[in-house]
């Protein structure tokens, strides 16, 4: 089982803490094709590579993999665009999206019949959302 796991790069590194603890559990039950996004060294500029670069590497490991894990909590575009990509390809998505009360998550997202949305306010329900999810996958 390949997983590509996405998160805020450019839209904000607030939650990187949080993308390397749930980057570490998805490796305990399947290969993890981006780890590279939960390495807490990675800034707000991304990786030191070109855009198209960058959009070919991701492009190519969202086509490997056979289901996505997104924490949508801080709003990314480049999320948003790997979601649409992934549900045109029928792939399965669990979004997960931690729940402040300060923020709500898009519509799009949150009302998509191709994506299935866990709400967490701690990393170990978000945890349990992917134990689910990746059961389901079998």
């Amino acid at each position: 089982m390949k997983i590509y796991l996405a998160c805020s790069i450019r839209g904000g590194r607030n939650d990187a803490d949080i993308y390397a603890q749930l980057a570490a559990h998805i490796k305990t039950q399947a290969t993890l094709l981006t780890e590279i996004f939960a390495d807490g060294k990675l800034t707000p500029q991304g990786m030191n590579k070109p855009s198209a670069d960058i959009w070919a590497t991701d492009i190519a490991w969202l086509k490997e993999s056979d289901a996505v894990i997104a924490e949508v909590t801080n709003p990314s575009l480049g999320v948003g665009y790997e979601l649409a990509k992934a549900e045109e390809w029928n792939k399965p998505v669990l979004a997960l999206f931690r729940n402040d009360g300060d923020r709500k998550l898009s519509a799009m997202i949150d009302g998509s019949p191709h994506i299935k949305t866990a709400y967490y306010t701690a990393v170990p329900e978000a945890q349990a959302a992917i134990d689910n999810f990746i059961k389901g996958l079998h």
